[in-house]
């Protein structure tokens, strides 16, 4: 079930004695947690002696839920928080033992759970897609007497940009759309970053006033990186005289400028990439490196686009070129960074080759 489901069941249905929270998002996760404690543990005294926290790193599921069949003498009712729940899948052949040893012990409990218990493993490490697919699979293979298990994945970039413009309108956040975007960008598309950078934004803005790129620029962390995206964009629709007048300016605020050519390296290979798949449009340029388990959202994708516009396959592989000439001088003693740096616009936005 997803986290919505789960808060739905909760209201209905009270807690669940045993549940499994699985997936990398922490703004959900903040979310059913704190209703978790509202329905379990109302009040305040109660969460004094009825919180315990468990990490199956350090303890086995044993210990975990022996604490969980005694009964406290000090709380009615109890709320057992269980991280690290990855820990229960051994790895190597010598430990499959532990494993059928701790799903005998889970089921045993679960034929006769404590009364007024909860118990929450929770998983945060594992995505859902890519290399930890197999791992998430037998995550739930062994949970898989848990009726309760509630997914947490990452939002998708179309999800946080709602969420952000949800959680503006609640705070009552005047922000334009463009300023929205780069708080997005600057965030990673990341909900519980977009929340606390809202709430942040909420106490920093006068009563009436509409939040600006440059209060953005100053109070959210890596928001200062959109002058390297801007960059990006220049050099992607091959705007020599942008490009040169941008890179001034990182210059003047002391940008690392590695970083901007890491960036710039990123962006070619997408566009590559996008000429090899023979897509066309930002919508197809979106669903396709999220279908692959690359982030990506609306301006990004945006760029990727001006970027294949304004350089076919063949200038992309010469790009690539330069950029890994751009690359090994800037790691030479001489000539400066800005030299190279220059040289290389001058060079990646000229039409020969």
């Amino acid at each position: 079930m997803n986290a919505e489901q789960f808060l739905i069941g909760l209201q209905k249905q009270g807690a669940p004695a045993v549940c499994l929270f699985l997936g990398p998002d922490a703004y959900m996760r903040s979310l059913c947690k704190e209703a978790l404690l509202a329905v379990v543990l109302p009040k305040a005294e109660d969460r004094e002696s009825g919180w315990s926290r468990w990490d199956l790193t350090e303890v086995s599921i044993a210990e975990v839920l022996d604490d969980a069949a005694s009964m406290s003498l000090f709380a009615t009712r109890r709320l057992i928080w269980v991280a690290g729940a990855e820990a229960v899948v051994p790895k190597g052949r010598a430990k499959q033992d532990d494993e059928a040893s701790g799903a005998k012990v889970l089921i045993a409990y679960l034929a006769n759970p404590t009364p007024d218990t909860t118990i929450v493993f929770d998983c945060s490490r594992y995505d859902f897609d890519g290399d930890d697919k197999t791992k998430v699979e037998n995550l739930r293979k062994f949970f898989v007497t848990l009726k309760s298990q509630v997914e947490f994945p990452r939002f998708s970039p179309d999800a946080a940009r709602r969420l952000a413009v949800e959680l503006a309108a609640e705070k009552k956040i005047r922000i334009g759309a463009t300023e929205l975007e780069l708080l997005i960008e600057a965030t990673g598309a990341d909900a519980s970053r977009i929340s606390h950078e809202l709430e942040k934004l909420s106490l920093f803005a006068k009563p009436g006033e509409t939040i600006s790129a440059e209060t953005i620029t100053a109070l959210v962390p890596n928001a200062r990186a959109a002058n390297i995206f801007a960059l990006v964009a220049s050099i992607g629709r091959g705007d020599r005289a942008k490009s040169l007048d941008i890179l001034d300016t990182l210059i003047r605020e002391g940008e690392y400028l590695p970083l901007a050519l890491a960036f710039l390296a990123t962006q070619f290979r997408f566009a590559l990439a996008g000429h090899e798949a023979r897509i066309k449009g930002a919508a197809q340029i979106q669903n396709h490196f999220s279908k692959i388990g690359t982030p990506m959202w609306k301006a990004r994708a945006e760029q990727v686009e001006q970027t294949m516009t304004a350089f076919g396959p063949g200038r992309l592989k010469r790009a690539m070129l330069l950029v890994y000439a751009a690359d090994r001088a800037l790691r030479d003693t001489r000539p400066d960074d800005k030299t190279v740096m220059e040289d290389f616009v001058w060079k990646v936005t000229s039409k020969e080759g």
